[in-house]
Formats: structure tokens, sequence, C-alpha cells
């Protein structure tokens, strides 16, 4: 059984959640509680590059939020 997050050949989503961190979903699969589509369906490169240049900061927003609070 070939992972269904690295096939090539399906469609995919770029889901973001509220801390504003992101995932690649396959297409085909529910979308999570708690994460809405970003972009897509496309093909897997499309998403990553999607993620790619929309997370530029690995922390969650809370975290910069509370950082930025006790500056």
């Amino acid at each position: 059984m070939t992972n269904p997050f690295e096939n090539e050949n399906l469609s995919y989503l770029a889901l973001v959640n509220d801390e504003g961190q992101y995932s690649l979903w396959p297409a085909f699969a529910e979308v999570p509680a708690g994460w809405t589509v970003a972009t897509g369906p496309a093909d897997r490169e499309t998403c990553l590059t999607h993620v790619t240049a929309n997370w530029t900061d690995m922390r969650p927003k809370s975290l910069v939020a509370a950082m930025s609070a006790a500056a």
C-alpha cells in the first residue's frame, strides 16, 4: 500500500488551522476538525508550493502573540 501523502498522482489540499500551521492533505480524505482548506484541490507540487510560500514562521500564532506581549 502506498502512502497517500507521497503519491504524486493524487489530488491534494493545503490545510491551515487557527494557529497558522499548515498540512498537506489528500483531497479524497475528510478535512479534520479545526482545519480549513487554504488551497486546492490541486496537484501535490502546487499545494506544497502554497505551504512553502505561506508558512514562513513555524511558531504557532499563540506563541508569537505571547512572545510579543512579553517583549
